[in-house]
């Protein structure tokens, strides 16, 4: 059994006719920013004190006029309603300070917000000159974000400036841009095909927590594409994928269960992680018809232990 289907591939990243991207806007409040003094309003935001974040980055404010990253930090909990009631047209206006005070991350945020029309007119010409002017200055999200405009076109220009994008943003450790240049690598776009570096990526992905590139990492290892073949720790990455939610992860495991490819064979889990899975929209027939026999008794076990499940995701 070879399994297929790379799990959690960006649509991007299948061909140049996809509709224009939907980038998901990060917080632009970076946690590797190491202020001068003591952030006492960043470290009350990281610590869910949001309310404490908003009087001491507004008390920052009140003695300096001229402080990015005090604005910055008020865009994002005005943009996430954090503190304060929700309001993107007064995040944006943050963010425009801040921008204008050379803080890059807020660059980053305002492109987002033009492209996706969110405390602003819609205007994604706009959003993309933001995001090319703060990943001049190497910040990762907007890197990230252009690389994943540039893909949109298939120009083969664009594909190769975008790869160059995604090692910027992965080189700072952003899983999600991790995952995209892996799975650039594994299918030769904007780059020569090299199974090896994309399953390193995908394994750099996994490690900073994200689970489509664990499920791919995983998928490259049962098939020894790239990596030694490894059934076995496949097995354990698909299983800690399966659990933190991921649909493809339940069905590969449950498929592992059925044959006893890495685990032992175990039709009882194998039901359940296809209960699963197909709770979650994603049928597999082979599955239906290989666990049609399983007696009354363990198919109430496996619906028990899929519900129970379900309850921890």
């Amino acid at each position: 059994m070879r399994i297929v289907l790379a799990a959690g591939l960006l649509a991007l990243l299948g061909g140049p006719a996809v509709a224009q991207p939907k980038p998901t806007l990060r917080p632009s409040v970076d946690a590797t920013q190491t202020p001068r003094d003591p952030d006492l309003a960043y470290g009350a935001y990281q610590r869910g004190l949001y309310n404490l974040a908003v009087s001491e980055a507004t008390k920052r404010l009140d003695g300096s006029a001229k402080d990015p990253a005090a604005m910055t930090l008020l865009a994002e909990l005005h943009n996430q309603g954090l503190g304060v009631r929700q309001d993107p047209e007064k995040a944006a206006e943050w963010y425009r300070l801040a921008a204008q005070n050379g803080d890059a991350h807020a660059l980053s945020a305002l492109g987002l917000m033009a492209i996706d029309g969110r405390g602003m007119a819609k205007d994604p010409q706009q959003g993309k000159t933001w995001l090319e002017e703060a990943a001049a200055k190497g910040e990762p999200s907007a890197s990230y974000n252009l690389a994943l405009l540039l893909l949109s076109t298939g120009a083969e220009a664009d594909l190769r400036r975008a790869v160059s994008l995604m090692h910027v943003a992965a080189d700072a450790e952003l899983a999600d841009a991790q995952h995209a240049l892996g799975v650039l690598y594994l299918r030769g776009r904007g780059v020569s095909r090299d199974p090896a570096e994309a399953a390193r990526w995908f394994l750099k992905a996994a490690e900073n927590g994200n689970t489509a590139g664990e499920v791919e990492y995983a998928i490259l290892l049962f098939n020894g594409e790239g990596v030694t073949a490894d059934e076995v720790l496949a097995a354990r990455y698909f299983r800690r994928a399966a659990g933190r939610g991921n649909v493809i992860a339940q069905n590969r495991l449950a498929r592992l269960y059925v044959v006893g490819r890495g685990v032992p064979k175990n039709l009882v889990e194998a039901a359940a992680w296809h209960l699963l899975a197909a709770s979650r929209g994603l049928a597999d027939p082979w599955l239906d018809q290989a666990l049609k026999s399983i007696s009354g008794e363990d198919r109430a076990r496996a619906e028990k232990l899929a519900a129970l499940r379900a309850d921890q995701i």
